[in-house]
């Protein structure tokens, strides 16, 4: 074994140690496995050896025996008895005269056979036949001779066995004792030759018994004075090691799950090459906390229940972690803190001038790193926060009033302090989808999304109950877990929700021209119907709006009916959300309306931002009606493209065909429709780039993204149409 522990890996229990002793357990156990293997074949050899013995007596037995055939030698029986003890060393040449004598006897017998034979046919001729007798005496006559030739042949083979007696035994002895002899001498020679090497073997061993007993002596009073030590009150130590990147601060400390349990692990922790990580066994991978200490906050959590905590706060996740003790929490926090502003530090110039990229371009994670929170947002991201903040209640955190939000959440359009951020994210991407205002990059439509909705707009549906209930709402400085108990409550739970009224009490639209209501159309007017999708299909009826009372649940209004309702010309997106947080399904299915979905249903109104909504909710860009058509059918027959440019970035299929045979560009080619055209054909090249495993042209993602900008900004000139396609 060549393992060495380490003492002080000891006393910190660290995954190294563990590793260190799982690695010398198991030589351990080879050891045993060998020594036991070992003995056995010692075992083995002792146990051949006694056979081995058995088998020279028993030789030596026989051939006394066979010494002892017929009159007695004198030699014979000196040479049986001298080789008694030794093995086998030749082979006895009288065996073949044996084969010989025993061939001999059988031709013999058969020759007498034939005789018999010969005489007796010859006897039984009669008088009358003098042929057959003249053929039986020439038979016999053959007969005679040949046992004459084989009665020969055989008393020669008796008279040579027995003379061959005398001297093959003897001659078998005597080149046994000359093997046995020969062996015995290269034995002795072997071992001659080896004599220097056992004297350098045993001067080598004696030197390691030396250096073994004097590095025992070391190790037992490093021992003792350990020992002596009152370990009992000593923490673990958590401290620097030097690793292949630079000193590595290192310890263990306990990690809330984000799991609905919140369960605590303990793992072994590591701040190094400006990451923070941690691992529970040696061997296993190294998972990051935060992949870069830059954009991450370390904060004190005196509120907790558990002592000794602390938060590490990063753009994209919270981790909770508690310490070992007051002292070892203060040396994380600082080595956390140390870690941050080292990591600035080492920033080189490059980094810092590529952040402070110009407001035409797109602002990514990558580009902000080395520049901090503050320098970091470009004349773009102001702009979005801007817009986004100025939304009546955004200035301000949905769930705990913190000013100056930060971070969003684009499925629900809200803003969100860091803190309420972390929540949402724990919680799935199915509740809150969490996206920063300052790091990530926003395209057009997701501005305008966050705009149309809002904190006050939401609340207003998710907090409807909570004056009623006299429920408190958390503020900016209560703890974490009140927090993560509210929004639970508020977006998983429900709890605070009104039932759906009828349709006439609850209806969000839009007034005549245009103009957004306050969300409840004027006493007496009911909402406008909505639009037909395509042409009615034989033995289909239009959903109207007096229809939706058909899919009441315990008299309220049913939330599937209600979104596709909203989703229709002119959409209503907070009615929208408030059908989603009643339950509503997001790929709801009007069987009424040619099995159209709240999607296609958005799509018929032409409305990219309650489209852009609805995707963000998980709906399926893919679901075909009762006419085999998908959204990205339906725009390219309506002459959206804007629209189908968002189908085509959220995955819509391009080999999808409706009941006719026909997929969207041949549905695009048919309508004349350039614009849609060149994006399908771009897009079956993607497609194929793709599938080849290449990257692609530039160029693409350069007319999307002008597409894009385009049907947000100033649709118009979106629905152009092209009578001459061959130019494309």
């Amino acid at each position: 074994m060549t393992v060495k522990l380490d003492f002080e890996e000891c006393l910190k229990d660290s995954p190294r140690f563990r590793a260190s002793i799982e690695l010398v357990e198991g030589e351990v156990s080879d050891l045993e496995i060998r020594l036991e293997k070992l003995l056995k074949l010692g075992s083995g050899l002792v146990e051949s050896g006694r056979h081995y013995c058995n088998a020279g007596r028993a030789f030596v037995g026989g051939v006394r025996e066979l010494g002892r055939l017929g009159p007695p030698e004198p030699m014979l029986s000196v040479s049986a008895g001298g080789g008694e003890g030794r093995g086998p060393g030749g082979g006895l040449t009288a065996a073949w005269e044996v084969r010989r004598f025993r061939e001999a006897r059988r031709e013999f017998e058969r020759a007498s056979e034939g005789l018999d034979t010969a005489v007796t046919h010859h006897a039984e001729v009669p008088r009358r036949r003098p042929h057959e007798a003249d053929e039986a005496a020439v038979a016999l006559r053959s007969a005679r001779h040949t046992f004459r030739q084989r009665a020969l042949d055989y008393v020669l083979q008796i008279n040579v066995i027995q003379d061959k007696r005398k001297f093959d035994v003897l001659e078998f002895m005597l080149n046994l004792l000359e093997h046995q002899a020969t062996h015995y001498q290269q034995g002795h020679e072997g071992l001659g030759q080896l004599q220097e090497y056992r004297r350098d073997l045993a001067s080598q061993l004696h030197q390691m018994v030396l250096e073994s007993a004097r590095e025992k002596r070391d190790l037992e009073q490093r021992h003792v004075l350990l020992k002596q030590k009152d370990m009992g009150e000593e923490e673990p130590e958590a401290g620097l090691r030097e690793g292949p990147a630079g000193p590595i601060m290192e310890g263990h400390l306990f990690k809330r799950a984000s799991n609905a349990f919140k369960t605590w692990s303990r793992r072994w922790f590591s701040i190094q090459r400006n990451q923070l990580v941690y691992q529970k066994k040696y061997k296993d991978p190294v998972t990051v906390v935060v992949e870069d200490l830059r954009l991450c906050t370390v904060k004190l959590c005196p509120e907790s229940e558990r002592r000794f905590c602390f938060e590490v706060v990063s753009p994209n996740k919270s981790c909770f972690l508690q310490a070992d003790s007051e002292r070892l929490l203060q040396l994380w926090v600082v080595a956390v803190q140390n870690s941050i502003a080292s990591a600035f530090n080492q920033l080189p110039p490059e980094s810092q001038e590529q952040g402070a990229s110009g407001p035409s371009t797109p602002l990514s994670t990558s580009a902000t790193l080395g520049c901090g929170r503050a320098s970091s947002q470009s004349g773009s991201d102001q702009k979005v926060m801007d817009q986004v903040l100025r939304l009546d209640g955004n200035a301000q955190c949905c769930d705990c009033r913190e000013p100056a939000p930060e971070w969003a959440s684009i499925n629900l359009g809200i803003t969100l302090c860091i803190e309420c951020s972390g929540i949402h994210r724990s919680l799935g991407v199915h509740f809150s989808k969490v996206r920063s205002l300052t790091l990530d990059s926003w395209e057009p439509e997701l501005v305008k999304l966050m705009c149309e909705l809002g904190n006050a707009a939401i609340n207003r549906i998710y907090e409807a109950r909570v004056e009623d209930m006299t429920v408190k709402k958390p503020g900016p400085t209560c703890s974490r877990q009140e927090k993560e108990a509210w929004i639970r409550a508020k977006y998983v739970e429900k709890k605070f929700l009104t039932k759906l009224p009828e349709v006439e009490g609850r209806w969000r639209s839009a007034g005549r021209g245009g103009e957004r209501t306050s969300g409840r159309p004027p006493r007496g007017r009911p909402p406008p119907p909505p639009k037909p999708l395509l042409p009615p299909r034989p033995g289909s009826r239009v959903l109207r709006t007096g229809e939706l009372e058909l899919g009441k649940e315990d008299g309220s209004l049913h939330p599937g009916a209600l979104l596709f309702q909203a989703a229709g010309a002119p959409p209503s997106l907070p009615t929208m959300a408030d059908a989603l947080a009643h339950g509503a399904d997001v790929n709801w299915v009007n069987a009424a309306q040619a099995n159209a979905t709240p999607l296609i249903q958005a799509t018929e109104a032409n409305s990219l931002l309650a489209c852009e909504f609805l995707l963000q909710n998980g709906a399926n860009v893919n679901q075909t009606d009762s006419a085999g058509r998908g959204p990205l059918h339906h725009a390219t027959i309506r002459g959206f493209t804007g629209l189908a440019c968002l189908f085509l970035k959220r995955g819509a299929g391009l080999g999808v065909q409706d009941a006719d045979g026909k997929d969207p560009l041949t549905i695009a080619m048919e309508a004349a429709n350039a614009d849609i055209v060149t994006l399908l054909r771009l897009a079956k090249m993607r497609e194929a780039d793709v599938a080849l495993g290449q990257a692609g042209d530039e160029t693409y993602l350069d007319i999307f993204r002008d597409f894009s900008l385009m049907a947000s900004d100033d649709p118009d000139k979106l629905s152009r149409r092209s009578q001459d396609l061959n130019t494309l």
